[in-house]
């Protein structure tokens, strides 16, 4: 559903469901048997897999960006290639206008 919302969007939503759910999972990794660095670990962990994530979102937006300024581009050209046949065809017409004019 993220990559559906606007970058802003998106990341404050991310941020508020982070700190919502730091508060209710308290220290990750620091159950029984842990050692003292055992949380930290694992929210450095969380932290890494979440950037990594919208890392990938980020570069699924500029892929999706440049795909569609290509096809933009593209539509563009066609556009620009139809207004000269059209051109031309006036041109032809305008020709045999000055003809029949030019026969009477």
């Amino acid at each position: 559903m993220s990559r559906f919302l606007r970058p802003n969007v998106r990341n404050f939503i991310s941020t508020q469901l982070r700190m919502a759910s730091d508060d209710q999972m308290g220290d990750l990794g620091g159950g029984a048997g842990k050692g003292e660095g055992g949380g930290a670990m694992a929210k450095t962990q969380v932290k890494k897999e979440y950037t990594q994530e919208e890392m990938y979102f980020k570069r699924k937006e500029q892929e999706q960006l440049a795909n569609l300024k290509q096809h933009h581009k593209e539509e563009i050209d066609h556009h620009k290639k139809e207004i000269e046949r059209l051109q031309r065809e006036i041109d032809r017409h305008k020709g045999k206008i000055r003809k029949l004019k030019h026969d009477d």
